[in-house]
């Protein structure tokens, strides 16, 4: 630590991070213009019992909790991402960015911007009505677009571009990737009220086990995080063979899966809360069965299998198409490699994608089972009442499981970073 904070450049970038985290609070703290401030604190209340935006809320960056001007955090952006990448499978154009190296990417990257501002002022008016309707009080008068609506979707929006600025300075300037720290500084926030939690209720005994159970899932995600595959590759180059190795990781997909599950799987529930509120007669039943089947509150069997397949099953999707294997085997052959005992070409490419995929299982299985940790927990508790829940809640890690995994890769990527500086440091110091 002395070493770290001795080296200039590193301490100057904690420090803008920090700071720049600092205003990123400050700003999940201002309220979207326009909220009827007397219902505040009622919303804030009912959101904080409601276990699918909260889960949301920290994924997008936590600024949904105080309905402030970050409200959709970088949720728009994240949306946009993806929605390029699937994009370049179909257009040729921004397949043929992805092989143009750096300069391709920060093409992809901008594009990925452009479309974050028509999707974060379209989601916001959905977000807007669904936040209504869900909590049945007008945190927003929607009955008046022009003088409330209106100005409060402009304002979220330009919230979401002010987030993704801040994550950019970040990376200039800062400590790892601006993005995934802001997320990162979400997750965080929620942590201190976890404890207050279980303290205020004298759950010692519950919150020691699940200190120590997350410590030790933390030590799981970070070997699955860096664990790979090793793919032996032969060179050969000037009349002698060089070695190598292509890896492949076993979490191939990040958190994507879960991100695309958990949405899936809980819109029925937000579906049927709107039909049992706003309907009558069979719709009314159809409501209450999707509510009492797909809650994250009260989560039964159904919700948790559905969740565990939708997952494995977006895993497979994802690295589909982000996974060329057929490209990855043409650039092999064309720098003269090849893989022992098979053939260049084809045959490699066959290979690869028979590696990947089991890999991807066990991938998607480790992803699958981390995110449905908490939901078996609170299932198993509620039927055979192991030990009280704070608030009669779920029962879940001190960082969510899901949310977990984002936090261990964003320290892994901290830590590499500072080791690469620290070298970088060392070897000018040394010359």
């Amino acid at each position: 630590m002395k070493k770290i904070w001795g080296t200039a450049h590193i301490r100057k970038s904690i420090i803008v991070t920090l700071l720049l985290i600092l205003v990123y609070k400050l700003l999940a703290s201002v309220p979207v213009p326009g909220v009827n401030t007397a219902l505040l604190d009622l919303y804030i209340q009912q959101f904080q019992s409601n276990q699918q935006l909260a889960f949301f809320g920290a994924l997008m960056g936590g600024g949904l909790e105080q309905y402030s001007i970050i409200l959709m955090g970088l949720a728009p952006y994240i949306n946009a991402t993806i929605v390029i990448q699937l994009l370049g499978v179909v257009i040729p154009s921004l397949e043929s960015l992805k092989k143009e190296g750096e300069q391709g990417q920060k093409k992809l990257n901008n594009y990925g911007r452009y479309l974050t501002v028509p999707l974060a002022f379209a989601q916001s008016y959905g977000m807007i009505l669904l936040l209504n309707t869900l909590f049945n009080i007008q945190i927003i008068d929607t009955s008046n677009f022009m003088g409330a609506v209106l100005p409060a979707m402009i304002t979220i929006t330009a919230g979401t571009m002010i987030l993704l600025w801040l994550g950019d300075l970040i990376t200039e300037s800062g400590i790892g990737n601006g993005t995934s720290i802001v997320i990162f500084a979400g997750i965080l926030a929620n942590v201190p009220q976890y404890f207050v939690n279980y303290i205020s209720q004298g759950l010692y005994i519950p919150l020691i086990a699940l200190v120590a159970l997350t410590i030790l899932v933390i030590y799981i995600i970070v070997r699955f995080t860096e664990g790979h595959r090793r793919i032996p590759l032969v060179y050969t180059r000037t009349g002698r063979d060089e070695r190598s190795y292509f890896p492949i990781r076993i979490n191939q997909a990040g958190m994507v899966p879960i991100i695309f599950a958990a949405s899936l799987v809980t819109f029925p529930s937000i579906i049927g809360q709107v039909l049992v509120q706003r309907a009558g007669g069979q719709a009314r039943e159809i409501g209450e069965f999707l509510v009492s089947h797909f809650s994250m509150n009260n989560p039964s069997w159904w919700f948790i299998g559905v969740y565990f397949l939708l997952i494995i099953g977006f895993s497979y999707f994802y690295v589909a198409i982000t996974f060329n294997t057929d490209d990855v085997a043409e650039n092999i052959q064309k720098r003269g490699g090849y893989i022992p005992g098979i053939r260049p070409g084809k045959e490699t490419s066959e290979y690869l994608t028979k590696v990947s995929n089991r890999l991807n299982l066990f991938g998607g299985v480790f992803l699958a089972i981390i995110a449905v940790f908490p939901y078996i927990v609170t299932n198993l508790n509620n039927q055979f009442g192991f030990f009280p829940a704070p608030n009669g809640g779920m029962i879940d890690l001190v960082i969510p499981g899901a949310s977990l995994i984002i936090a261990v890769a964003v320290i892994l990527e901290i830590i590499r970073r500072i080791d690469t500086d620290l070298k970088s440091f060392n070897y000018r110091k040394f010359y």
